[in-house]
């Protein structure tokens, strides 16, 4: 095990194979044995480092968000008005289509995490991956309003039901709801965002 551990790729390597699956084969395909296969460990192995295939699920969503927050903070901190900003806030959150994989591995895990063995310390950890997409939306909210590019709302209100219709518009390009896609819901958004920080401007 020692020899096993010594050679084993890093554990970024691990989970970015693991978003590479589910982006090119579906949730469904990721096992423990299918992901041992693609890294050259054995599934006892990646069980040793990640206890668990929930674990697992949910280390590789904080990489993935890792990495949309890195992209989140550029756009967030460029020269660009409020609402241009705002814009690409929506554009980063909306998924890119049907089985889009952050979004397919989001839902999953929101779903494992309603069951009764689900451990509080992992829904603190998902609590913390939201928390930090709604303060930096309140933010950017706060400073449209004190620049004056944004009609006088309470930002975290705004920033909760905007939020709100996100996610809900989200899961319906997920999952390939019929009638929903992409190009519609970031229209619909606009619309919310034009009627409710634009119209007093």
């Amino acid at each position: 095990m020692a020899g096993a551990r010594k050679n084993a790729p890093p554990r970024e390597e691990v989970l970015a194979a693991a978003m590479r699956m589910i982006a090119e084969r579906g949730l469904e395909q990721l096992t423990m044995a299918a992901l041992g296969r693609e890294v050259g460990m054995s599934s006892g192995h990646l069980l040793y480092y990640f206890h668990s295939k929930d674990e697992l699920l949910l280390q590789t969503l904080e990489w993935s968000e890792g990495r949309l927050g890195a992209e989140r903070g550029r756009l967030l901190t460029r020269t660009a008005s409020a609402r241009r900003r705002l814009d690409a806030y929506v554009d980063l959150y909306v998924p890119d289509g049907h089985r889009d994989p952050h979004w397919t591995l989001w839902l999953e895990v929101w779903n494992r995490s309603q069951s009764a063995a689900a451990d509080a310390v992992a829904r603190d950890r998902q609590a913390a991956i939201e928390g930090v997409w709604h303060r930096d939306l309140v933010a950017l909210i706060a400073e449209g309003v004190s620049r004056g590019e944004f009609r006088r709302v309470d930002p975290d209100r705004f920033a909760a039901r905007l939020r709100a219709l996100l996610d809900g518009f989200s899961i319906h390009v997920a999952i390939g709801l019929r009638g929903t896609d992409r190009a519609q819901v970031l229209g619909h958004v606009r619309e919310f965002v034009e009627e409710g920080l634009l119209a007093d401007a």
